[in-house]
């Protein structure tokens, strides 16, 4: 019998701390003082860094918190007095998205979703905007994806977790609804029942305070709603009672703020903490409350049948209710029922949730390149094959891009990609490094290609994936590699966009070796049947000498009409090629956005690591893609220092250059098409 989640997740959160036993704090000591923001932990260290925020319900642990620890109350938080908020709060929309015809005839559309549980860092010290390092777990195969959970908690630094602003604004611009965790932890992992006192304590007119607070956190931080884990034991009937209403009162009030809940199979209605495996008369009526409930892992095939039928019986979708798939220690080597959540040869039964996927980075050796992440994540997800129009046989794992239909957001002009993983071992703009440092901020992401990866060829298949050895923008380029013994074409996006007499199409690229010579492949309709190609119109964009570096294609899509429903690239040539694909434009006009104003250096602190300032500007007006700042040096270069899509940034580590007075920083809007705006600047004495 699979054990239950809090213990392993237990043990992964609390291992970057100094040991388990940080977080089971020694009794007697005075609990620190309710904070709603930073201000603190910057008054004591000189570190103006933000951090993603979390508290405990109510009341603290006794003793004092570890290192690099804050406690904080929730009913203590205001939006108002909290400094980092402005670091933390999401800026993306959720996108709508839609449903292609699968590359392949064995994924299902309208059937079972696909929810992640991602612990994404620990607790606390979880950077708010990305950090100086590519070794991070750089989610792209948003395309399977319905919902997300920010995961982690713990006794020792908080148990409720709102998401970064970087994870929401990337699941946002695929269409994927984040969730913040609520995590009352069992007894034996520092689990205290009065924290699920606290968190459904009513007022002195019958309300739920939290519950309200929950919902003003998410409004805040713009995002989507709450996963709520109740698994501290010792309650009875009337606590089963008060968290049953205290979840109505959270539901009622998220609807009417486009909320969503997501109830977790631990506490039953009776109060007790018991991890059902299935939707049952125990649990139902939480299920009945939430948006969605994800089933423990206990589950067998009959209590997943069960569940399906009961849930129908209630009035509501069987995919409502995510079985629990525990990948953190074994990944794709887990051993995994599939038949009883998603059969091959009749209906799926019901959804399932990946609890940890992010095994495709942590089981990784030390040292170990984003390249080699991202060929592990595309396995988990697409499966051996690594294309999801070849979906493996029947082995032992089945990667959802074998079994659920792809999902884009690829809808609206202008449309523009540059390939960016929202990590890299340098910065480029325009093919040039700007940036010689390792860097993450999934906010920068761009939409990337949900069909990794779909190639079409009667020869060899050459090896396609992302590169970060060289980019045209940000941190990577989609490279295509090996023997060309017949025409190879490259599936990147589904779409639905206009077509007109002005729909133009510019490809960024380059031949490393070759030479190569590449077609735009478009299609104004889908395939009649699952599986069945593209049907592609191929248009000539030239060929490419070997080391012929960065080349801009600008494509006129004269003669088609409609909609532009499919693109990719057609690549011929006579021996060996490396191809790398930096860019895509589908446009009927250039734009630059407007100029944000009025940029500010609002903190400054200095340690040995440099001076770090905290950066506050007024938005551009207008839609925009995200922020660029750049640091001018005493030559007139500019040297770019990071990007967000909030109005607020922090910058670290600076030192002065040699004959400079004073330090010079410039921020620009960047558009669809990645065209700058003027800079606001500011300057910051030595």
């Amino acid at each position: 019998m699979t054990q239950p989640i809090a213990p392993r997740r237990r043990s992964v959160v609390i291992a970057g701390m100094a040991g388990a036993a940080a977080a089971l704090l020694p009794p007697g000591r005075a609990a620190a003082a309710p904070l709603a923001g930073g201000t603190a932990e910057a008054a004591a260290t000189g570190d103006l860094r933000p951090y993603a925020s979390y508290w405990f319900p109510d009341s603290l642990p006794a003793g004092t918190p570890g290192e690099g620890v804050t406690w904080r109350s929730l009913g203590t938080w205001r939006a108002e007095d909290d400094p980092d908020l402005p670091f933390n709060t999401a800026a993306v929309p959720l996108a709508e998205r839609f449903t292609p015809v699968p590359p392949n005839r064995t994924a299902r559309t309208g059937q079972a979703r696909v929810q992640s549980l991602v612990s994404f860092g620990h607790t606390s010290g979880n950077p708010s905007q990305g950090a100086p390092t590519a070794d991070h777990y750089a989610l792209t195969h948003w395309a399977y994806l319905d919902e997300l959970v920010f995961w982690g908690g713990s006794a020792g630094e908080g148990l409720i977790l709102a998401p970064n602003a970087p994870v929401v604004d990337a699941a946002h611009r695929n269409g994927v609804p984040v969730l913040g965790t609520v995590f009352l932890p069992p007894v034996h992992w520092g689990g205290d029942l009065r924290w699920t006192r606290d968190l459904v304590r009513r007022d002195s007119l019958g309300r739920f305070p939290l519950a309200a607070k929950l919902v003003e956190v998410a409004t805040a931080h713009g995002f989507d709603g709450w996963f709520v884990n109740a698994e501290t034991e010792g309650g009875d009937a009337a606590l089963g009672a008060e968290m049953l209403a205290f979840v109505r009162d959270l539901k009622a009030r998220g609807d009417s703020a486009g909320l969503r809940v997501t109830w977790y199979d631990a506490m039953t209605a009776g109060g007790a903490v018991s991890w059902q495996g299935a939707l049952n008369e125990r649990n139902q009526d939480f299920f009945r409350t939430a948006d969605s409930m994800f089933v423990d892992f206990r589950w067998t095939p009959s209590r997943l049948a069960s569940s399906a039928t009961r849930a129908a019986a209630l009035g509501r979708s069987r995919y409502e209710l995510w079985a629990g798939v525990d990948v953190e220690a074994n990944g794709w080597n887990k051993t995994v029922d599939w038949d009883a959540i998603i059969p091959r040869d009749g209906d799926h039964v019901v959804s399932y949730g990946f609890y940890r996927p992010e095994w495709t980075r942590n089981h990784l050796p030390a040292g170990h390149t984003p390249g080699q992440f991202h060929a592990a994540d595309d396995r988990f997800w697409t499966g051996q094959s690594l294309d999801p129009s070849v979906p493996d046989g029947d082995g032992g794992w089945r990667a959802p891009a074998t079994a659920v239909a792809d999902r884009s957001t690829v809808t609206g002009l202008p449309f523009a990609t540059t390939f960016n993983t929202g990590h890299g071992l340098r910065w480029y703009e325009d093919g040039t490094v700007t940036s010689g440092s390792e860097w993450n901020h999934l906010g920068l992401q761009d939409r990337l290609p949900g069909r990794r990866w779909v190639v079409r060829t009667e020869g060899r298949r050459p090896a396609v994936s992302f590169d970060f050895a060289d980019a045209w923008r940000g941190g990577s380029s989609v490279l295509v590699a090996g023997p060309l013994d017949a025409p190879v074409t490259v599936e990147l996006y589904a779409t639905r966009l206009p077509l007109g007499p002005g729909t133009v199409v510019e490809l960024a690229h380059r031949a490393d070796e070759g030479p190569v010579t590449v077609e735009l492949a478009v299609a104004t309709r889908e395939p009649d049947q699952p599986g069945d190609p593209v049907p592609y119109t191929y248009v000539p964009a030239g060929t490419l000498p070997g080391g012929s570096g960065w080349t801009t294609a600008t494509l006129r899509l004269n003669g088609l009409s409609g909609e532009l429903r499919g693109l990719g690239v057609r690549l011929t040539g006579d021996g060996t090629v490396a191809y790398r694909l930096g860019g895509l434009a589908v446009r009927t006009e250039t734009e630059s956005p407007a100029s944000p104003t009025r940029l500010l250096v609002t903190g400054s602190a200095t340690t040995d690591e440099g001076t770090g300032l905290r950066l506050r500007w007024t938005a551009a007006p207008g839609p925009l893609r995200h922020y660029e700042l750049h640091r001018v040096l005493p030559d007139g270069t500019r040297r770019f220092l990071g990007g967000t899509c909030q109005t607020a940034y922090h910058v670290p580590g600076l030192r002065p250059e040699p004959g400079e007075p004073a330090l010079r920083i410039e921020v620009r809007a960047v558009g669809e098409l990645y065209t700058a705006s003027a800079a606001a600047s500011a300057v910051h004495p030595w």
